[in-house]
């Protein structure tokens, strides 16, 4: 059995690979269901899975209005308004690799707000680490931002909206959760973010969801890995480590995403962007040592 100590390492590279798998789902399954349809079904299924093994271990479930507010907010912010604003700006017309790169300014916007929100000091080597980590990530998306013509301005900045939303999000779990039961405190936010997606997808999309295998096996993904083990990893990072710190970690996603696009779809990889898996690597190690 993992010590603590182990699990405590285990943690922020599993995050990492699960994030990152997010990336490559969503173009699995993009030919066969709307995204925000998607999206919802996805929330939903997580929020009924973990409600259910939440009443088999007898957790402890909020209490009071206050905490049911907190936890719905959360997910409104961590999940529905980010991935939603994410899946609807890339629909729309928003270059994949435009998206993540926007995504990646989280840790900058992160730092400029854990101070004025939760008192969070930022050192110098954290910026620096973060500055580093931008250049890396910034490099591995070079040869895809090259290949595009023009840039969107409406989905460019919801796509910035949703990077603002799960730093806020992110903010705010710190604030309000340092005491909460995690798993009925995901169910909460993943009851927000189904409530917030929902009406969206009726309004704006279809509903269509094929059930084909590449549909179901990327909705599993996305419950199981995603919704449930990735999203359970981010809120223990959260509450155990500092958030600017945290969110360093996410400038390796983009290297992680196109490694697995490599395996899984053949894109190929230049050595500049070889280069920046480096770089992005060594600006997470700086910002988060110690």
């Amino acid at each position: 059995m993992p010590s603590g100590d182990h699990l405590a390492r285990l943690a922020p590279p599993l995050f990492v690979v699960l994030w990152a798998s997010g990336f490559v789902t969503a173009r699995l399954v993009a030919p066969f269901a709307d995204p925000l349809t998607f999206l919802a079904v996805r929330f939903a299924l997580a929020a009924a899975i973990l409600a259910f093994i939440a009443f088999l271990v007898r957790a402890p479930w909020p209490s009071g209005v206050s905490a049911w507010r907190d936890g719905l907010l959360a997910g409104v912010l961590l999940h529905g308004a980010y991935l939603g604003a994410v899946f609807w700006a890339v629909a729309n017309g928003l270059p994949a690799g435009v998206s993540a790169l926007i995504a990646g300014l989280q840790p900058l916007v992160t730092a400029l707000l854990v101070g004025p929100f939760i008192g969070e000091p930022v050192s110098r080597r954290r910026w620096l680490g973060i500055g580093i980590g931008f250049l890396g990530a910034a490099l591995v998306l070079a040869p895809k931002l090259g290949a595009i013509g023009g840039i969107p301005v409406i989905p460019a900045a919801v796509s910035f909206a949703g990077t603002v939303s799960i730093t806020l999000g992110t903010i705010w779990q710190k604030r309000t959760a340092a005491a909460v039961d995690l798993r009925t405190n995901a169910v909460a936010q993943f009851i927000g973010a189904t409530v917030f997606v929902l009406p969206l997808a009726w309004a704006f999309e279809e509903g269509r969801f094929e059930p084909t295998v590449e549909a179901l096996a990327g909705l599993a993904w996305s419950v199981l890995a995603m919704s449930i083990g990735a999203i359970a990893l981010l809120l223990v990072l959260i509450r155990r480590g500092a958030v600017a710190g945290v969110a360093a970690l996410l400038y390796l996603v983009p290297p992680v995403s196109a490694l697995m696009a490599y395996a899984m779809f053949g894109e190929t990889l230049s050595p500049i962007q070889i280069t920046g898996m480096a770089v992005a690597a060594a600006g997470v190690a700086v910002a988060s040592r110690g």
